[in-house]
């Protein structure tokens, strides 16, 4: 999470933007690679073994952030034990998941950028106009294909790949990119998604990614500390632990100081 990675995102954001921009088409023909004429469909969305692979892909993902998510129940439930995950890793990784793969996509995008998916234009036998990545004004209701949020879950595994020992790092790095890499193409290969939208998902996340790392690990200014997550949590989580501890007729008093 360097600036090299920076500029390698933005540039690559720049190139991605503009060639699809003005040359929307690409878009259609990489689609076609996928579909089947005679059948006029995306065969392999009906393949058993594609589609496990697809929810599995969504399984690993989720599985980085499930020891965080489970430290800050268990910190909710016992606010006087310290975390069993550390601070800054449980916000990095819940924050950035979130963001990419929630607020930015499903609830912002994919829910006011009236792109179809592929699956459903007319080049594939479908009934709607296609519309270049750019362009919000497509006849998509709801859940639409810009950008994507598997894509974006998927790429988000740089953001694990972030807290590995700096020894492990790259190929961490490495291991995150052909996941997502792969991920994207099983949701083109569907019919799901454009070039565009899971090659602009990632580069979102990445971005993302790179922000928070920066703002909770780099920046002196805003960097956190792990005691200072766990105090801040512990003050959030005490009075409703004294008041399950008062019920159950034990009683405690106010907030440990740390």
């Amino acid at each position: 999470m360097n600036r090299t990675g920076l500029f390698i995102a933005l540039g690559l954001f720049l190139v991605v933007g503009l060639l699809f921009g003005l040359y929307s088409e690409l878009d259609l023909k990489l689609a076609a690679a996928f579909y089947d004429a005679v059948t006029k469909t995306f065969p392999l969305k009906l393949n058993a073994v594609a589609a496990f692979a697809r929810d599995a892909a969504m399984w690993i993902a989720w599985a980085f952030v499930v020891p965080s998510f489970a430290a800050l129940i268990w910190k909710a439930i016992r606010p006087d034990r310290p975390l069993l995950v550390k601070g800054r890793t449980i916000v990095f990784l819940l924050v950035t998941l979130t963001l990419s793969a929630g607020v930015l996509t499903n609830l912002t995008f994919k829910s006011y950028w009236g792109r179809p998916r592929p699956v459903v234009v007319t080049q594939f036998n479908g009934h709607q106009e296609f519309v270049p990545w750019w362009d919000p004004r497509g006849s998509c209701g709801r859940n639409c294909s810009f950008f994507s949020g598997e894509g974006a879950t998927a790429f988000w595994t740089y953001a694990p790949a972030a807290l590995a020992p700096p020894q492990w790092r790259p190929l961490a790095y490495t291991a995150a990119t052909v996941f997502g890499v792969v991920t994207s193409g099983l949701r083109m290969a569907f019919g799901g998604h454009f070039f565009t939208d899971v090659a602009i998902s990632g580069l979102v996340s990445f971005l993302v990614i790179w922000l928070a790392f920066a703002l909770i690990y780099r920046w002196p200014r805003t960097k956190l500390s792990d005691e200072r997550i766990d105090a801040a949590l512990t003050k959030l989580f005490w009075p409703g632990y004294r008041v399950t501890q008062r019920w159950r007729g034990r009683e405690t008093g106010p907030a440990p100081s740390v």
